[in-house]
């Protein structure tokens, strides 16, 4: 049976729970879901181009891409406004 996010999901709550039982450090929740936010953020920020964005993740529509699945805060602003006015 191939895995599916929900299983995904399962596996890496299991292992993040048996970490958390050894280590004082604890690791946060992490599932399938904020992976596919976190890739999105991080390709965006890295300048790829918006579509190519949106063909990968699979979003018909463009909007979901860059106002649901991609996150800026102030120090990306800031970074982006650096570049600007330094290029």
């Amino acid at each position: 049976m191939p895995m599916v996010a929900l299983h995904w999901e399962k596996y890496l709550e299991h292992i993040i729970q048996k970490y958390n039982r050894i280590y004082r450090i604890q690791m946060p929740k992490v599932t399938p879901h904020v992976c596919r936010h976190t890739f999105c953020s991080n390709m965006a920020k890295s300048g790829m181009n918006p579509k190519t964005l949106q063909y990968i993740m699979g979003h018909a529509d463009i909007s979901v891409t860059l106002n649901t699945y991609t996150h800026v805060n102030f120090d990306d602003a800031k970074e982006e406004v650096y570049r600007i006015a330094n290029s």
